[in-house]
């Protein structure tokens, strides 16, 4: 791994770095705007890869070939540092991607197991991801690693990205609530008290998990923690930019007005947006 660049700093923005994100479509926007949150100086680039979403239910083999091609077209950019926030290639290929890396990158799986831990008041916790997520065993991993007397019920909700990708996830939208009934039901009954969403799609899903979970389950947004463990991670390394406001911009694989349209529910605002072609890198 590359050590963070820190000759000079950024205040005078005449070494204008970015921060990387990349995730499989819109979820990882929620991430985004915790990152804008937390470091608003923070130059960031994005990159949705909508043209293959979901990434959910494909083999360890396809992330790879997916997560290095979106890794390689971020790496056109001046760049300080990556965050991973598809939970998918967090759980399957983040080592591996880290070996082959010049930056520091940040996944989703050990910021929220951490913050899962803090909170419980149990020891039992929930976790919502896609099939391949939950069949890695890698945040059952790291709850061991934080605490083995922790108990956690893990649940595949595969419908879950789809439905938001198609605006579907409002609270009295019939077809996402009875999605989540179904899906949700066990971790009610199993009387979890604390939620890893652990997909950055589902933090828009909050209203809908929590009407189902109730009101004394915490639920923990993978993103907003991934988006810490960056701030804490630059900040060690004496590498937060100093300018006064940083810049974003999007990319996505597939149709930008589509992309644009939707991003919106997730920042709270309408950026631009500019399709690449993500099968040449």
């Amino acid at each position: 791994m590359c050590p963070l660049d820190t000759d000079g700093k950024e205040g005078n923005g005449l070494n204008p770095k970015s921060i990387g994100v990349f995730d499989s479509g819109l979820g990882g926007l929620t991430a985004v705007r915790q990152l804008r949150r937390l470091m608003p100086s923070e130059n960031i680039i994005y990159f949705g890869d909508t043209a293959r979403v979901p990434y959910g239910n494909r083999s360890r083999e396809t992330l790879l070939q997916y997560a290095r091609q979106d890794l390689r077209f971020l790496r056109t950019f001046n760049l300080k540092a990556v965050v991973i926030a598809c939970g998918t290639v967090s759980t399957n290929c983040l080592e591996t991607l880290r070996e082959e890396s010049c930056w520091p990158i940040t996944g989703v799986v050990e910021p929220a197991v951490e913050r899962a831990a803090a909170v419980t008041r149990s020891g039992k916790i929930g976790l919502v991801a896609t099939r391949a997520s939950v069949a890695s065993g890698a945040y059952e991993r790291a709850f061991r690693r934080a605490d083995p007397a922790l108990e956690v019920h893990a649940l595949a909700c595969p419908l879950f990205v789809p439905l938001v990708e198609e605006g579907r996830y409002r609270p009295g939208d019939v077809v996402i609530e009875t999605v989540a009934r179904e899906y949700l039901t066990p971790l009610v009954e199993a009387g979890v008290d604390t939620l890893v969403l652990g997909c950055t799609h589902y933090p828009l899903l909050s209203e809908v998990i929590g009407g189902v979970m109730g009101p004394g389950v915490t639920l923990v947004d993978v993103g907003a923690e991934a988006a810490r463990a960056c701030r804490d991670l630059l900040a060690a390394g004496d590498a937060l930019a100093e300018r006064e406001t940083g810049l974003a911009q999007f990319y996505t694989s597939d149709r930008a007005v589509n992309f644009q349209r939707l991003a919106a529910l997730f920042l709270g605002e309408e950026e631009p947006v500019e399709q690449v072609d993500i099968f040449q890198y």
